[in-house]
């Protein structure tokens, strides 16, 4: 890797831009044990790479650029000291590896969402097999089914190089998307039909006649 001086231009995406990173360093030593944790938050959200303890790597893009040098503005505010510098990629066989280290931990966390949304569609299937498809379930699974969207939203903002693993993870939401659309269906159905359904005849009460004699 060689050091660049220069940043890329804002909006620049050329292949030269994208062998470009960022090589982050921080240390929170003397700053309060709430900067270390947020440092650790952050650099994770952003699928920061990490090389050793406290030095990680990013791709070089405009966005992922100032998040950086916002948390590390925070970082030296709090007593710390921390540092990004743009180092270039030469060599293709470093990259590769590098983008494949990349796209194995959005892998991991793609491969997280297929585990999990079975569980939504056998929940979906078990409340319509008991005859329970109303608008309070219904209500609850879109629930669930937006925390699948936001989970996924987050990964694929980190997902900078096209992780293959991010179809799966794709299709299984939309799967459960499906599904739920299925479900409300269902619902709307059993609803409709109970409210034109005959009332039942209200029950006559017989009286017995009681020989006192």
């Amino acid at each position: 890797m060689t050091e660049e001086t220069e940043a890329a231009p804002e909006g620049s995406e050329t292949p030269e831009v994208l062998d470009r990173f960022l090589l982050i360093t921080t240390s929170t030593a003397g700053a309060p044990e709430a900067t270390r944790v947020r440092v650790w938050r952050k650099l994770r959200s952003l699928g920061a790479l990490y090389l050793q303890n406290s030095v990680c790597l990013l791709p070089d893009r405009p966005a992922v650029r100032r998040q950086v040098q916002r948390l590390l503005a925070s970082v030296r505010k709090d007593g710390g000291t921390a540092r990004s510098l743009t180092v270039t990629v030469e060599e293709r066989s470093e990259r590769a590896d590098l983008l494949a280290e990349f796209n194995a931990a959005r892998d991991e966390e793609y491969a997280e969402v297929v585990e999990r949304t079975p569980q939504l569609l056998a929940e979906l299937e078990r409340e319509t097999a008991r005859g329970r498809a109303t608008y309070a379930e219904v209500e609850e699974s879109e629930a669930d089914l937006e925390r699948f969207d936001k989970w996924l939203a987050k990964i694929t903002a980190r997902d900078y190089f096209d992780a293959p693993g991010g179809q799966a993870a794709r299709d299984a939401v939309e799967r459960c998307r499906t599904a739920l659309a299925a479900f409300e269906d269902a619902a709307l159905a059993a609803e409709t039909a109970a409210a034109h359904a005959p009332h039942a005849p209200r029950a006559t009460t017989h009286l017995r006649a009681v020989d006192r004699h």
